[in-house]
Order: structure tokens, then sequence, then C-alpha cells
């Protein structure tokens, strides 16, 4: 298993950046609910805390490891933010232009204004900051796996208040994707409000997945 370290943010605070948000995404893939980004700036001053020698990419983590975390990350980092796209938004834009807004809403959210964004496959030509984009960066870079950590506890929490609402689907549980449960439940309930009508297999299949059949 990789661990993420601070040589990317450092080599970047050496050449004179200082602000350097790590950024990451959450709920591409999921069939329903939003698709969830976070952007986390590391002090330079606080790089020896062994926090950020404990951070992972969130899908190393297990639930209780993100929660224990999240909020250290939170106290920890020099600022933090979070963005949040939903699925009807996701439906009419798609899937990349969302993900991008939610990143974007992360960065806008952050009480520091970046000077360097580190970030996890994403591109965001739209906003005029220095940027690297590299695949699986949350497994090498300590500013971002703590935003994968920080975007997977709030859209988990999320997922977890749309079980209330919107009952039989079990987001609770799977988070919205593409889980035998998950599917049986639309097959037998129809997609709900929360559900991304655009992709498969509701959009596949729509004389099976009637749309405003979902409670709620």
């Amino acid at each position: 298993m990789l661990a993420p370290t601070l040589d990317a943010e450092q080599a970047l605070w050496t050449a004179g950046y200082r602000w350097v948000a790590g950024l990451d995404e959450v709920g591409r893939g999921a069939l329903a609910g939003p698709v969830v980004a976070a952007a986390v700036i590391i002090d330079p001053a606080t790089a020896v805390h062994p926090l950020w020698r404990r951070v992972r990419d969130s899908k190393q983590l297990t639930p209780a490891q993100r929660e224990a975390l999240a909020p250290q990350i939170m106290r920890t980092a020099l600022a933090w933010g979070v963005g949040c796209v939903p699925a009807p938004v996701i439906d009419r834009v798609g899937i990349a232009a969302a993900t991008r807004q939610a990143m974007q809403e992360a960065i806008a959210g952050l009480c520091v204004c970046p000077d360097y964004l580190l970030i996890d496959w994403v591109k965001l030509p739209a906003v005029n900051i220095h940027q690297h984009s590299t695949a699986k960066a949350d497994q090498r870079m300590a500013s971002v796996a703590a935003a994968s950590i920080l975007a997977k506890v709030h859209r988990d929490r999320l997922m977890v208040e749309l079980d209330s609402r919107f009952p039989g689907y079990g987001f609770a549980g799977h988070k919205g994707y593409g889980a035998a449960a998950h599917l049986a439940a639309i097959a037998h309930w129809g997609p709900c409000a929360e559900h991304r009508h655009s992709f498969a297999p509701i959009a596949q299949a729509p004389a099976l997945f009637e749309p405003g059949m979902g409670k709620g």
C-alpha cells in the first residue's frame, strides 16, 4: 500500500508556492446521490505534524478510520472546503462537468486563495490557478489524500440522510453505488429523485426503470 507523502507539496513550497491545495472527488460512478469534492491546504508550518503521515486514499481506510481522521484534518489544515453537485445537475450537465463544478465549489469554500492545485486525475481549465493533475494523486500526495477523506465522509453522511428520505433503496449501506441490492431496489421501486436518470442501467432500460416510481 502506497503511503502519501508531502514531497510534491514540499517541492512547490520550495519553489515559492505557499498555499498548495490538494483536491479529490468521490461519487463519480454512483447511480444515485451527489458527486462531492474537497480541497485541503496544508500549512508548511505543520508539515511535521504526525497526522499527515497517517492520511491515506479514502478507499484504503475503513469508515471508522475516515470518521476519526476527518475532524483532525479539519482542525489541523490551514483551510479546507467541500463542494457538492446533486444528481439532477449531473443528469443535466454530465458527470465530467459536474465533477469540475464540485471541485470549483470546494476551492471557493477555502478561507484562503490557493496559489497551486494538486488534483487527482481531473483538470480544471476554467480555474486560473497553477495546477497539476495526475492519476492516483490521492495515493501519493498527502493533501490530496486528506481531501479524499473529507469528500468521502461528507458524501457518506449525505447518503445516510437520503436513506431516511427515500427508504427502501439502502442508500446508507451501498452509498448509491451499483450493488446488487441497489439494482434490485430500483427494479422494484423505480428510480427516485436522487437517482441519476442519465446513468446506466436506468437510461438503458426505461421500460424497467420508469422515472417517478420511487418513494419519497
